[in-house]
């Protein structure tokens, strides 16, 4: 009797642990989701953490639990974005009939992103978040650089890339340019539109590197979509 009731009591106990796991991940998640839209939408500089603990319907004091600081959570966000990215890349890729289309699919993507996001986002980060913005530019970087680079690899595969490219030099272009489109001070919102940017970058890189099968599948894909 008394080892089944330290046995019951051991599978409480076990079951608690896991339910507390099981909150805190989900808590997290959702603080996370939560602060990224905010600071998409308004800036990071502007929201507080007392406005994200009010957004999620939760104290400040729960939400110092699940990360250090303002800081802390920013560097997290990252992270969660860099990998919801890689998922929607993967996604894209695998739904892609070829490399011109996978680009294009890329290109769809980025205008989203940069349409739902403020133009002081990459300012705030710079300024005040600089390990941030250092972090996230490695991850970019990084992740950008290997997306690019298989891309150009079955383009000149599929017929579709001139066989003179370097997959390698051209992704490196193709990442390091990226990173302009946000830069506020060279590409102001008011005066650009961010489809525009996003049209001109993907039109200047496809165009520099396609063959002529690959531009013809390229304007052929244009004039479907206007």
């Amino acid at each position: 009797m008394f080892n089944f009731l330290k046995f019951a009591l051991q599978r409480v106990d076990y079951l608690l642990a896991y339910y507390q796991i099981q909150n805190y991940h989900f808590l997290k998640e959702k603080i996370l989701h939560e602060a990224g839209e905010l600071f998409m939408r308004y800036g990071i500089r502007s929201v507080t953490m007392d406005e994200i603990a009010r957004q999620l319907g939760i104290s400040k004091k729960t939400l110092y639990q699940i990360v250090e600081n303002k800081a802390d959570l920013i560097k997290q966000v990252m992270y969660q974005h860099q990998a919801e990215d890689l998922e929607q890349f993967l996604e894209i890729k695998n739904t892609s009939s070829n490399a011109i289309e996978e680009m294009l699919g890329l290109a769809r993507h980025m205008m989203e992103l940069l349409n739902k996001m403020s133009p002081t986002v990459m300012y705030d980060l710079q300024k005040y978040y600089h390990e941030s913005w250092q972090l996230m530019e490695e991850l970019h970087k990084k992740h950008a650089y290997a997306i690019i680079q298989n891309n150009i690899e079955e383009g000149k595969q599929q017929g579709l890339y001139r066989d003179d490219i370097n997959a390698d030099v051209t992704a490196r272009f193709y990442v390091a340019l990226s990173l302009l489109l946000v830069d506020e001070q060279l590409f102001p919102q008011k005066k650009y539109r961010k489809e525009q940017l996003v049209e001109q970058y993907i039109s200047y890189h496809i165009h520099g590197i396609a063959s002529p099968a690959g531009v013809a599948l390229l304007e052929k894909h244009l004039i479907q979509t206007v």
